[in-house]
């Protein structure tokens, strides 16, 4: 049997292969008659265009291009969950990405998603989260910014206007020890992150600051940047646990390390928070489910998913879009906190 073509379409009803288009896409009005003459082939030949007709007939894909530094950490398949709900409400798929944070996949992965026609892009991890990132990988994001809209988040390439969208870190943070001094701690460390990224630099930054603020001292000996995984938060409390004067309450920089610093404790025949308060970031669907179960700083991920796509749609219908748009933290209080012993 023929495969039927929106050309055969167009011919049986006598109109341009542009009016049959516009039916299907709904991008302008078409004459009563007329629609329901083309929407009757339609669903006498049960057609449905294909994606590269789509694509020809719309100069668009349809598809949004997402790159992520670590499928494994929960924190980014949440985010990506909310820009999936986003999307499919606009009719967008994706071509989603896993970089592992290698800079040179990155580029592999912006390559393809150009060949592939992407409509946009959203870019998370890797080389955005850098202090101090080489001009060249800044250059080639920008180079592609030129042909294909992108948004960035939760990251920032210095000396480019591409639109970000962001959770406050320095906020959330600030939220974080602020409620360890609050429940009576003023023996506070700081645990996990790597120092060359900007995630760990503003936590850490606003952790000094929130302490000094309070009148309380910054112990440079309890601030142990390392990783983001479980294994550098067990390896790192090993650390503070081991030292002769220990902090009765510890600020992690993500959710994973601060599981790997509960397990540390019980493994040292400590218990949390009886003997040391814990605080995550993060608020992955991991933090309810330990035990004790995880008090953290929430970085709504999923709304921070769904607002970068909703920048991105904006930009991709030539909208004029705010170069950073900010989500607030949230304390999410639960059980790995409280008052210290006396």
């Amino acid at each position: 049997m023929k495969q039927i073509t929106i050309y055969d379409i167009a011919d049986e009803a006598k109109v341009s292969v542009a009016t049959v288009s516009r039916v299907l896409n709904g991008t302008a009005p078409v004459k009563v008659s007329t629609r329901a003459k083309i929407e009757a082939l339609i669903h006498k030949y049960q057609f449905q265009p294909n994606a590269l007709a789509r694509s020809l007939l719309s100069k668009e894909t349809g598809i949004i291009g997402f790159i992520q530094p670590d499928i494994t950490n929960p924190f980014f398949p949440e985010v990506f969950t909310g820009a999936e709900q986003e999307a499919r409400e606009s009719g967008h798929t994706f071509f989603l990405s896993n970089t592992i944070g290698d800079y040179s996949k990155e580029s592999e992965y912006l390559n393809i998603m150009q060949e592939k026609r992407v409509d946009g892009i959203i870019f998370l991890g890797g080389r955005i989260n850098l202090k101090d990132c080489d001009p060249c990988l800044v250059q080639e994001v920008v180079e592609h910014a030129k042909k294909i809209p992108i948004v960035l988040v939760n990251g920032n390439l210095r000396n480019t206007d591409l639109p970000r969208v962001v959770t406050d870190e320095y906020a959330g943070t600030v939220l974080a020890v602020r409620h360890l001094i609050e429940l009576g701690h003023t023996q506070i460390g700081f645990i996990g992150g790597q120092c060359q990224t900007t995630t760990t630099s503003i936590k850490i930054r606003a952790f000094r600051k929130t302490l000094r603020d309070e009148g309380l001292q910054v112990k440079e000996d309890w601030i142990l940047p390392d990783h983001f995984s479980m294994d550098s938060g067990r390896q790192q409390m090993q650390k503070l646990l081991a030292m002769s004067e220990k902090p009765t309450a510890v600020c992690c920089v993500n959710d994973y390390t601060a599981i790997g610093a509960i397990k540390a404790v019980v493994e040292n025949g400590l218990k949390v928070p009886d003997d040391i308060s814990i605080v995550g970031f993060d608020d992955i669907q991991l933090a309810h489910h330990v035990i004790p179960e995880l008090t953290t700083v929430s970085q709504q991920a999923y709304e921070l998913g769904r607002t970068a796509v909703k920048v991105l749609r904006q930009l991709m219908n030539k909208g004029k879009v705010k170069k950073l748009t900010t989500l607030e933290p949230q304390l999410v209080i639960r059980q790995s906190t409280a008052a210290p012993r006396r």
